[in-house]
């Protein structure tokens, strides 16, 4: 097999150490040479160095946790070619597993060009990307704090989500307020609504008549507090993002014109996977990435599983979020989309295909740099109409009508 790169190194990369394989390629002699180094600062360098020394030209690593972004962030400082490895790609001989083999495997593996490297994106998209996951988490955390406030409610028996859609909005934070502060009075409680609050008064009284003790309120207190300090930190990391948007301002703007893609899923998106498309060679390659495609799980000519692919988490649940708020919007190419597919695959296939097809779009805008152009809700009858002629007569034939199509002047 042919050796691409006669100077290269594999790296397997823990969280303390970093086992290194230079392996070295003079005429039909192959040298290897493993050495380890420590994951500190100090270390990093100290193994740049070496790989400068050993004339290395390509590095290679295994994605593995976040333990591989400081070796990456340091040799990426230096004149190497790095490449992150999918660990599932690369996988070890069975029963030959140590730190050194696995330096050894990936170094003869790259030196034949056989790995393909992983898509890692720039500085500022990481950062972006760092700070939007945080701040979903930290959401994640607030909705975490709202149930657990509802479930206090229903422990002291206050059917308040029974009446009002949002229990930590205007109306419902200041009965929960005074709740806290001691007020058990229904007909009070229910005076604190607001008047465009659509629940009957009586009805309201009912809901806040329960039995609220001592540690309720403490609870609800006490998640109060977590869920103001999450809107605090989120806030902050909005003032951020904001700060850091102006080389992302122009794709962001394109992605909102997509329905269902709010200014906040334009960030997230742009975040995943960037503003260059040339890493993707085509939008197929994109949707595949990010898992929104079947697996290939083929065997004697019959396919066992038709599940998607493992992928890009973050990006796959937001434009999952974006597919559902695009399939409400009424006389559009997504709402037909989504329709035609699920009355033969069911909702959950039909969504996850209205996600891969807003991915298509954005793949295509920001490669061009165009807008997007909706197809219209009637495009797949215009797009087959003489095959959804000949399905609605024959099903009208089946119902015993004679039908004669007459086509109406243009």
């Amino acid at each position: 097999m042919q050796v691409l790169y006669p100077h290269c190194a594999g790296l397997d990369v823990h969280k303390e150490s970093v086992t290194a394989c230079v392996r070295s390629t003079v005429g039909n002699t192959v040298k290897r040479e493993v050495r380890t180094f420590d994951t500190t600062t100090k270390g990093l360098l100290v193994l740049a160095d070496w790989l400068t020394s050993e004339q290395c030209t390509h590095v290679a690593m295994e994605a593995t946790g976040v333990y591989w972004k400081p070796v990456w962030h340091i040799l990426g400082d230096g004149d190497f070619e790095l490449v992150l490895a999918n660990a599932r790609h690369v996988k070890n001989v069975p029963g030959r597993k140590t730190d050194v083999n696995d330096a050894t495997w990936l170094a003869d593996l790259l030196a034949h060009g056989l790995i393909r490297g992983s898509f890692v994106p720039d500085a500022e998209t990481q950062v972006l990307r760092s700070l939007l996951r945080t701040r979903k988490q930290l959401v994640r955390e607030k909705s975490s704090h709202v149930q657990r406030l509802q479930k206090t409610l229903e422990d002291a028996n206050i059917k308040l989500d029974s009446e009002i859609s949002d229990i930590i909005g205007p109306t419902g934070r200041r009965m929960i307020e005074a709740l806290i502060a001691g007020e058990t009075d229904p007909a009070k409680l229910a005076a604190l609504a607001h008047p465009r609050i659509k629940a009957p008064p009586e009805q309201l009284r009912e809901a806040l008549h329960g039995r609220v003790m001592t540690h309720h309120r403490f609870l609800l207190r006490l998640h109060l507090q977590q869920i103001d300090a999450l809107d605090v930190v989120v806030s902050d990391i909005d003032r951020e993002v904001n700060a850091r948007m102006e080389p992302f301002r122009t794709a962001t703007e394109l992605l909102t014109t997509i329905p269902g893609i709010s200014e906040l899923s334009a960030q997230m998106i742009a975040a995943e996977i960037g503003t260059d498309m040339g890493r993707f060679p085509t939008a197929a390659h994109l949707i595949s990435w990010a898992g929104l495609c079947p697996k290939n799980d083929e065997s004697a000519g019959k396919r066992r599983s038709t599940r998607m692919r493992k992928g890009a988490p973050w990006l796959k649940t937001t434009l999952v979020q974006c597919g559902w708020a695009a399939v409400r919007k009424k006389g559009g190419y997504l709402q037909a989309q989504f329709h035609r597919i699920r009355s033969r695959r069911g909702p959950k296939k039909a969504i996850c295909a209205i996600a891969a097809s807003i991915l298509t779009a954005i793949y295509h805008m920001l490669k061009d740099g165009t807008c997007y152009h909706d197809l219209g809700h009637d495009h797949f009858n215009q797009r087959a109409k003489a095959a959804q002629t000949k399905r609605l007569v024959a099903r009208l034939h089946n119902l015993g009508y004679a039908v004669q199509i007459t086509p109406l002047p243009a």
